[in-house]
């Protein structure tokens, strides 16, 4: 899914179902290549749909571009991983939700569902 589609599917679910929320959320997640900041953007559009209450969520993100694994041999040392972002390279990724009355929470709908 890219950008083009999001807005098309967006613009399909406010026209059938009743939307309830509906919001972007931008989120710091690391530093790129050269030392800036990388974000993460994340929109997201709660609706009345045929399967009760949904939630389809389109996140951006660059691709990493490095691992770095800090560590030490020592008894009850903690590691740390620091990841490096590219700073041109994104990945757009669509995940569908399904509201769980029993659980009160959010439940992922797996894509095999779909097929």
């Amino acid at each position: 899914m890219n950008k083009e589609k999001w807005a098309d599917t967006i613009g399909m679910i406010k026209d059938k179902f009743e939307v309830f929320n509906e919001d972007v959320i931008k989120e710091e997640i690391g530093v790129d290549e050269k030392g800036e900041p990388a974000f993460e953007e994340k929109e997201f559009i709660e609706f009345l749909g045929p399967l009760g209450k949904m939630k389809l969520e389109f996140l951006v993100r660059p691709i990493v571009v490095e691992k770095k694994a800090n560590f030490s041999r020592r008894i009850g040392a903690e590691g740390q991983v620091k990841y490096i972002f590219s700073g041109s390279e994104k990945i757009e990724k669509l995940k569908a939700y399904k509201f769980d009355d029993l659980s009160n929470d959010w439940m992922e709908i797996e894509s095999e569902q779909f097929e």
